[in-house]
């Protein structure tokens, strides 16, 4: 059963995560929430739900403007080359819709089958944003609890350099 923003909210106030969220308009893209983002400070999210050949699931969140190389990102994190999910994968292994897509939705992965990946950039901010499990609003919780938060589901995240990944990938070329 996937969780709802109810639940979420249960779930952070249990682990003494103090949270805020604001309600908006749905939004699909990073570009289609720039101009709500003023209003909200912290580090804005951008999240990538990948697999491989083999069935690796691997979720992304990153800082919004960070570039990501997909294509170099495999050998990084130790997996096959990595693709988008289909929408029924993402649904059945995080429970959430595309433009949806977030860390939170972890706490739908109850078998630990999604690798979680975080960006050092989203990190460097003392508050970070995401979807509260649908994209009609953004819920920010500091950049420790969302560590917290991850671990608390069995996702101890791998932290990486994805804006450093992505420039040696373009120096090598």
């Amino acid at each position: 059963m996937t969780a709802s923003r109810t639940d979420l909210f249960a779930r952070l106030d249990a682990l003494g995560i103090a949270h805020t969220t604001h309600d908006h308009a749905p939004i699909f893209t990073v570009a289609e929430g720039e101009g709500m983002k003023d209003d909200m400070p912290g580090g804005h999210s951008k999240n990538l739900f990948l697999t491989d050949k083999k069935g690796q699931l691997v979720l992304v969140s990153a800082q919004a403007n960070t570039r990501i190389r997909i294509n170099r990102l495999h050998s990084a994190i130790g997996c096959g080359r990595l693709s988008f999910g289909s929408p029924d994968l993402l649904h059945e292994a995080l429970g959430v819709r595309p433009g949806s897509v977030t860390a939170f939705a972890l706490m739908n992965d109850t078998r630990g089958k999604v690798r979680f990946v975080l960006d050092t950039a989203l990190l460097a901010h003392e508050i970070v944003n995401f979807h509260p499990l649908d994209n009609n609003a953004t819920t920010a919780v500091s950049a420790d609890d969302l560590v917290r938060f991850a671990c608390d589901t069995g996702h101890e995240p791998l932290i990486l350099d994805l804006g450093a990944l992505a420039a040696a990938a373009d120096a090598a070329q």
